[in-house]
């Protein structure tokens, strides 16, 4: 048995699983989950009718490395989005397809981290629970940069001493950010490449929530964007990972990528040759469809921002919360303990949030989710109105 499978935490689902446990919600209330980040849009027609088109395929073994078609529609979308210059991005060595970014951002710290040298990694800090499991079974150890209002809830790397650098051997970041929605900028993406190049590390991008922002006219930038523009075409030590669960409503069709680092990615493909995780050719085709169409994606981020925008006008009535940036997430603060809102809220109004505190870990200035909750505005507008009234009402009742 790997012995590192005990340093593993219990996930935070299964926490709130617990808090909830033995609590009756009203019957006459139905029941409404903001806890768990899965998108109820609707899934592209176009998307399912090309997965029905190609499901013959299914008799047919694929390749790790996916099909050209959709390897070149990934690179095309990726130097659309991002500006990056004119066939700097190579479908055949500078994109990978993946099952989905948690399988990627788990097997690339495997391919990834020498545990035989001392492996360290740093993650922001409330924080995508796959970064820790991973590096905790690579033989890593892990040093949190805490998010927090002070810092905009972006990871301060001027924070971090010489020590830790030169022990880093990958840089976890993910912005937008899971669960704030904070998104970093250019320069700050380009500070830690500085970083990488100075103390030898990888920096992993998880770009998932990319799509989903607000300002229509200010798309957040990303890893690969912030390597072209200095100039850095080889996209050294930097890779993104991009999936379509979020972009596309299609978080069953597991479909992602890595883009970047042409070296690190032939290794990475060397690993998954022996890790089985080849994405089906009708997913692929599939895929493929989704990654060159953005109308839906724009019409996608239409109701995102519907719906941002009637949420935050009845909870900023009795809640603070950072003003969303990108992300379907609303990370305000508590008027009591996190762990004891959520378990109140459900009690009351038969609505499920994620307490902060599940997300994070203590380090030596405290936890940084403690007394903040993640609602995930994922559900029909209609629905999401109806939970914020709830909370709202649930949060006057604690004053009354």
């Amino acid at each position: 048995m790997n012995p590192n499978l005990d340093l593993l935490h219990r996930y935070p689902f299964e926490r709130l699983s617990d808090l909830k446990a033995g609590i009756a919600p009203p019957a006459h209330l139905a029941p409404i989950a903001l806890s768990i980040g899965e998108p109820k849009h609707q899934s592209p027609a176009f998307v399912k009718q090309a997965l029905i088109d190609n499901i013959d395929q299914i008799a047919v073994y694929p390749t790790t490395k996916g099909g050209l078609p959709l390897r070149q529609a990934i690179a095309q979308w990726c130097q659309t989005r991002f500006t990056l210059p004119t066939d700097s991005l190579s479908a055949d060595t500078n994109v990978l397809p993946v099952t989905g970014t948690r399988e990627a951002l788990f097997a690339f710290s495997q391919a990834m981290i020498d545990s035989q040298r001392n492996a360290l990694v740093v993650a922001p800090n409330p924080f995508y629970q796959i970064y820790e499991g991973a590096a905790l079974l690579a033989g890593a150890e892990l040093h949190f940069l805490d998010c927090t209002a002070n810092n905009g809830f972006i990871p301060d790397l001027s924070t971090v001493p010489a020590e830790i650098w030169q022990r880093c051997q990958l840089l976890q970041i993910c912005t937008p950010g899971n669960p704030s929605g904070a998104v970093m900028g250019i320069e700050q993406l380009q500070q830690a490449i500085a970083l990488a190049d100075q103390y030898d590390f990888i920096i992993a991008s998880d770009e998932c929530y990319s799509e989903i922002y607000l300002d229509e006219q200010t798309p957040p930038p990303g890893i690969l964007q912030a390597c072209a523009e200095m100039g850095r075409t080889d996209y050294s030590r930097c890779v993104a990972f991009h999936s379509l669960s979020k972009r596309s409503n299609l978080p069953g069709l597991r479909s992602g990528f890595v883009a970047g680092d042409a070296n690190l990615l032939s290794q990475f493909l060397r690993y998954r040759t022996y890790h089985g995780c080849a994405m089906s050719s009708a997913v692929q085709a599939a895929s493929t469809a989704a990654w060159s169409d953005e109308s839906h994606v724009v019409d996608n981020r239409r109701q995102y921002r519907e719906k941002f925008a009637a949420v935050t006008e009845i909870l900023k009535q009795v809640m603070t919360f950072p003003e969303p940036q990108a992300s379907f997430y609303l990370w305000p603060e508590t008027p009591i303990a996190d762990t004891e809102f959520a378990a109140g809220l459900f009690a009351q109004q038969n609505v499920t949030v994620l307490p902060g505190r599940y997300l994070s870990r203590e380090t030596a200035t405290g936890n940084p989710g403690k007394n903040r909750v993640r609602m995930a505005l994922v559900a029909e507008t209609e629905v999401c109105i109806e939970a914020a009234l709830r909370i709202k009402e649930y949060v006057e009742s604690l004053t009354r």
